[in-house]
């Protein structure tokens, strides 16, 4: 081969080293658009359905804890911790969830949290999240879900596995037990001069104390099926519950987390206040980005607004996959 040949087959080689992170970057972006547009419409546009093939599904052998692996078109390591589902990591929305992600470009373990099939929560939630950490490769990402932020973030601060965690994504998460109780049970909700109300059914909350009634004597759980009654009795609850409360309080251990996080947040949530983002923010600012929004109520699309409003806020929520998609 001669002289000019190799120094041409050479600047070509050059040239495709220096371009393949932009083309890289440019996939990335493109698959993390594609995951949003399927998302936000609940299924009816199918970007990356068509882009992309179906994942492969396996059991993930993690002790003490019942774990699937979804498998696609990528190998960023992530995992999934769903909100409350009563089949767990078996629940058809999670399941989705999953597999979208899984063509989104990650590799992603979901573990069933026993705590969040029955509309409770206790400190023993936190070891699938930590065993599946522990399980996966590193450096990995958390997407966490609703409720699921709390053994999520727990997990992501644990000095077992905190190390492994590059990134945490929450999406309608809380960071206050007491004021995550406060909020199911009276529906007020408040932080930093912002107050707020929302009216519960009844039955819903009803269900919930139920779920927990282990907790209280029968007595207690009368008085907070009453919104005003339960408020006064949330001011001094038993020690036995205040520890609870603060052990599962993700606010408490938000400074041991080395980890990105990334909280968002509707606005109009009415399951987990927005507030609740930006107490977890104020507890751990550094490295911590909030990204509040319209087109999402709590986990499912929510009102459009004025469309210059919702591009800008579909920008935000694309710059947020992106950049967990960068994270590992």
């Amino acid at each position: 081969m001669r002289q000019p040949e190799v120094a041409r087959l050479l600047s070509l080689v050059l040239a495709a080293l220096l371009a393949a992170p932009v083309v890289q970057a440019a996939l990335t972006l493109g698959l993390s658009a594609a995951f949003l547009v399927e998302f936000l419409s609940g299924g009816a546009w199918r970007p990356l359905s068509g882009l992309t093939s179906a994942p492969r599904v396996e059991r993930l052998a993690v002790p003490g804890a019942s774990v699937d692996r979804w498998v696609g078109n990528g190998g960023v390591p992530l995992v999934l911790v769903h909100g409350y589902a009563p089949s767990g990591k078996d629940e058809p929305r999670v399941r989705e969830a999953a597999a979208l992600l899984a063509r989104a470009g990650f590799d992603v373990a979901v573990p069933t949290i026993p705590g969040l099939t029955r509309g409770r929560l206790r400190p023993d939630d936190i070891r699938p999240v930590v065993a599946t950490l522990a399980a996966r490769a590193e450096p990995t990402v958390v997407i966490a879900v609703s409720v699921g932020s709390g053994p999520a973030m727990l997990a992501a601060a644990d000095p077992a596995v905190r190390d492994r965690v590059r990134a945490v994504l929450s999406l309608g998460g809380y960071a206050s037990a007491p004021e995550l109780l406060r909020f199911f049970l009276t529906g007020e909700y408040a932080w930093d001069g912002i107050h707020g109300r929302v009216v519960h059914d009844p039955a819903v909350v009803r269900a919930f104390i139920e779920a927990n009634a282990d907790l209280l004597d029968r007595s207690a759980v009368d008085a907070l099926a009453d919104p005003g009654r339960a408020a006064a009795a949330l001011k001094t609850p038993p020690p036995p519950v205040a520890d609870l409360l603060e052990r599962l309080s993700p606010d408490r251990a938000a400074r041991a987390i080395r980890a990105r996080l990334i909280l968002v947040h509707g606005v109009d949530d009415p399951s987990v206040p927005y507030t609740e983002s930006l107490r977890l923010a104020a507890a751990r600012p550094r490295r911590t980005d909030v990204v509040l929004v319209h087109i999402l109520e709590h986990v499912e699309p929510g009102r459009k607004g004025r469309s210059w409003a919702a591009l800008r806020e579909l920008g935000a929520l694309l710059l947020a996959v992106y950049a967990l998609a960068q994270s590992a």
